[in-house]
């Protein structure tokens, strides 16, 4: 397993608070041992979490031309017929998957093929399974069009945590199945869009592996 670019600056920013705090309770209270002991316990489980949550965990990729797979590490939150309309201005069948701050945050494409619209959208930050989130949070759309056609839309959502999306894609970008297009930090989700009557291969509430969980299988 290694670490994520994305969590870099992170990193080190969390190694400097946690030596400056230290260092702070060591030289103004070190005759009070619990507090110092409670403190290194504290950094400790902080440097964890914040080193845990940028990894990049080594995987044997899913693949398949018809196959769409899951774009993040999470759990289905919404399988629904929905109206999409900012792209397709239609109905369409919408999947959520919801990261939470332990799941790997890596977003990866879901599908091969040209991105034909991309999106960066400014927004609010409400929490990630609230329904408004989808249109009124920061977020960024993408549509990919497979190659016999297809397009299909995925949009990431930050939530009440996530501060920060990142995207790696423009229009007109060949992109290939289960390659990441972008990372949200600390909490967030992902939206696909596919067109009404595809099968979808999970459940409501399943737990999936980005790049490796099939969401779906196209006409």
């Amino acid at each position: 397993m290694t670490i994520h670019k994305e969590g870099y600056t992170t990193i080190a920013l969390s190694i400097l608070f946690i030596f400056i705090i230290n260092a702070f309770i060591d030289y103004k209270y070190y005759d009070l041992t619990w507090l110092r002991w409670f403190v290194y316990i504290f950094s400790a489980a902080l440097f964890i979490i914040v080193l845990q949550f940028f990894r990049n965990p080594s995987r044997s990729f899913s693949s398949g031309d018809n196959l769409v797979i899951c774009p993040a590490d999470g759990k289905v939150v919404v399988i629904e017929e929905t109206e999409e309309g900012e792209y397709f201005k239609d109905k369409r069948l919408q999947v959520s998957i919801f990261m939470s701050p332990v799941n790997v945050h890596i977003n990866r494409n879901p599908i091969s093929g040209v991105v034909k619209f991309f999106k960066y959208h400014p927004g609010k930050y409400l929490a990630a399974w609230n329904p408004k989130s989808s249109t009124e949070n920061e977020r960024t759309t993408t549509v990919v069009e497979h190659k016999n056609g297809t397009p299909v839309l995925f949009r990431q959502i930050a939530g009440a945590l996530a501060r920060r999306i990142v995207w790696y894609v423009k229009e007109g970008d060949q992109v290939v199945q289960a390659e990441q297009f972008g990372f949200i930090k600390f909490g967030s989700r992902v939206d696909v869009f596919l067109p009404v009557g595809t099968k979808v291969n999970v459940a409501l509430n399943e737990v999936v592996k980005g790049g490796i969980t099939t969401l779906a299988t196209l006409s």
